[in-house]
């Protein structure tokens, strides 16, 4: 699907055309070189739809596989003057570039901006003049699509940041309803929000396209914490119980990221207007996700926890002054040890195996403990404390 819903199978049948038109195999790609479509022109005398060995070049045999250029090759094209031409381009066969036939570039323009190229093979004798006119007015076509595309793709990203940010009332209605109006014939049905952070680029040109991310229809960046960002991911589901596509997602977006993230995936929803709360919970699943790393690098807000509730408060309440002295590095061991005391549900047994010590060992670190916070662990409520207090202080 495009980033408007359009389907790809609409610039397919565009690219046949002019590979139709011009006799040559025929491919689109964006103004990032990445690849849209290609089409594939057989000639009388092979069986090979086209491609024979002489017309897969290194530089289109990756376009193809990859669907994407290197940044040499990028820059090595774009030196022909292909990003500013209003008229199709020739480009010399250069073997030690890894070109071994010639091309003739189409720029894909719009309202006199590139969106894209359609490339193709230059063989003598070549199309003609007229072949060409008629292949450059498909690729305005092309362009009048893309351009739908990036504007579409736009006002979901603009209208979905707005439904994650706006404030509560009449903001957030509006913005609910122009995002509803976005998303067309797809704003019915379930979604959920992924949050992946934190992302290492602040620049928003850098996040990913939606394009590329399978059962996503919209993605946005949102601030995390003082001066980071994060990504947030708009996801259909098919059912409540089934977050296969937002796992995935999540999965796909981490990879991209290329540094440590995590990913919190919100529960369901079958109502935009709830999608904020969706998106606080994917928040909450991404910070538990960092502090604990047993609960990532992908967590469900169903699956947190006790973070569910600890990181919906404020930071200063999450902090109590009993647990502070077991929070210096210098205690850092008797913090561990009470941590997993705790997990372990206060059973010496289960506490000593899972810590490698002995028991004697045990008992005398949890008496530190009590020293050191003046809490009682034979009390509920102290144990309480001190286990939501060691959890707080991941986050």
């Amino acid at each position: 699907m495009g980033e408007n819903g359009g389907v790809k199978g609409d610039y397919q049948e565009l690219v046949d055309e002019i590979s139709a038109l011009l006799g040559a195999p025929a491919t689109l790609e964006n103004r990032d070189f990445r690849l849209i479509a290609f089409g594939a022109q057989a000639s009388a005398d092979d069986d090979t739809d086209g491609f024979d060995e002489a017309a897969l070049d290194p530089v289109r045999t990756r376009s193809i596989l990859t669907r994407g250029s290197t940044s040499a090759v990028r820059s090595w094209f774009e030196g022909f003057g292909i990003a500013s031409a209003k008229e199709p381009v020739r480009i010399p066969a250069t073997p030690e570039a890894g070109v071994y036939r010639g091309r003739i570039c189409l720029p894909v323009r719009h309202h006199g901006f590139v969106l894209g190229y359609v490339w193709l093979l230059d063989d003598d004798p070549g199309p003609t003049e007229e072949q060409l006119d008629a292949a450059m007015a498909v690729a305005g076509r092309i362009g009048a699509q893309l351009a739908d595309e990036a504007q579409a793709g736009a006002d979901l990203t603009r209208e979905f940041h707005s439904v994650l940010t706006a404030e509560r009332g009449w903001q957030r209605d509006m913005a609910v309803a122009a995002l509803r109006t976005a998303l067309g014939d797809r704003a019915p049905g379930l979604h959920t929000v992924v949050c992946v952070a934190p992302w290492p680029s602040a620049d928003p040109d850098d996040a990913p396209s939606v394009r590329t991310v399978p059962a996503a229809d919209a993605l946005c960046t949102v601030p995390w914490g003082v001066t980071g960002q994060c990504l947030a991911l708009l996801v259909r589901l098919r059912s409540r119980e089934a977050l296969e596509p937002a796992l995935t997602a999540a999965a796909k977006l981490r990879a991209r990221a290329g540094s440590p993230v995590a990913a919190g995936v919100g529960a369901a929803r079958d109502d935009l207007a709830e999608l904020a709360t969706a998106w606080q919970e994917a928040t909450a699943a991404a910070r538990a996700a960092l502090a604990d790393p047993h609960l990532g690098p992908d967590a469900q807000w169903s699956s947190i926890g006790p973070y569910r509730l600890l990181t919906a408060l404020p930071a200063e309440a999450a902090h109590d002054p009993a647990v502070a002295p077991l929070l210096s590095p210098t205690h850092r061991q008797l913090a561990r040890t009470a941590e997993v005391f705790l997990d372990c549900a206060g059973q010496a047994g289960r506490t000593a195996a899972a810590l490698g010590i002995h028991r004697q060992t045990l008992y005398y670190r949890l008496s530190r403990v009590e020293q050191l916070t003046g809490l009682d662990l034979d009390e509920g409520e102290d144990r309480l404390l001190l286990h939501m207090g060691l959890k707080a202080s991941r986050l």
